[in-house]
């Protein structure tokens, strides 16, 4: 079994935390259009209070570990390995409540070519310990804003996990899949989980407009976050997303199998 102590060392040294590839010019930038409300950053939230840029600074600094000094401006960001393996037990912790009470789940990701294996692993345990592992409205069309204009993509699921690619694009692993931070993917597959199959689920784990999009609708939502993301951790604060874990979230997607180790151990959920 990985101990606390072995995951945070892993996560300084594939810098996961610690020293991330995320810059202090992202970060800073994301909370500036957060605070502005900008909907590309709230990622389907809509906060409950007025968040302004000091304020997120503090926040950031407190739920991650980044400098809360607003003249440090530049260089790579920072994440406390700590704050890390902490928010690590706590998703953990969730997911074994779930698996033990064999609720339905919904799985999702913005980032399929890093973070598909990490869910894709997540749900194969939480189907052993037999939780349904919904897969709603598989196939279905979404228009998605971009910096590109409004594309159409195609929502799919792999392994469990649900992610949107090109519409032509084929059917095995991830090609095409597209990095998306738009709520619109887990509305569309709530809705038809609601409208087609009466089961929603009691648990949504993912990243970017998949927890925030949940968490806003009032479903229990946990998964990642980076440090140019606030909006996952001003949701935690407002009590719309029960854990955001903060780590980069675009690192080698090899880089993430101790955390996933790390987690099922802790949840009961190891095979």
């Amino acid at each position: 079994m990985l101990s606390a102590g072995a995951l945070r060392a892993h996560l300084v040294a594939a810098r996961l935390a610690g020293t991330v590839t995320t810059s202090r010019e992202e970060s800073l930038r994301s909370y500036r259009l957060f605070a502005a409300g900008d909907p590309r950053v709230r990622l389907g939230l809509e906060p409950g209070q007025a968040w302004d840029e000091p304020g997120l600074l503090r926040l950031m600094a407190d739920r991650c570990g980044v400098s809360d000094d607003p003249r440090h401006v530049s260089g790579p960001d920072v994440i406390d390995p700590d704050r890390t393996v902490a928010a690590l037990d706590a998703f953990a912790d969730r997911l074994g409540a779930v698996a033990a009470a064999r609720a339905p789940v919904l799985l999702g990701t913005g980032h399929p070519h890093r973070l598909l294996g990490f869910y894709a692993s997540l749900a194969a345990a939480l189907s052993a310990a037999g939780c349904p592992v919904l897969t709603p409205a598989h196939g279905r069309c979404v228009d998605i804003v971009t910096r590109f204009g409004v594309r159409t993509y195609r929502l799919d699921y792999v392994r469990g996990v649900s992610f949107v690619r090109e519409p032509e694009a084929g059917r095995d692993g991830v090609g095409g899949g597209a990095h998306t931070h738009s709520p619109l993917p887990v509305r569309v597959a709530l809705a038809a989980a609601a409208d087609t199959h009466g089961t929603l689920p009691a648990l949504v784990v993912g990243d970017h407009g998949w927890v925030c999009g949940a968490g806003q609708l009032g479903i229990e939502a946990i998964g990642p976050a980076d440090t140019d993301d606030p909006a996952p951790f001003v949701g935690e604060a407002e009590g719309l997303v029960s854990v955001a874990v903060p780590l980069d979230d675009a690192v080698r997607s090899d880089y993430y199998r101790p955390l996933t180790r790390y987690v099922l151990n802790r949840a009961c959920l190891s095979r």
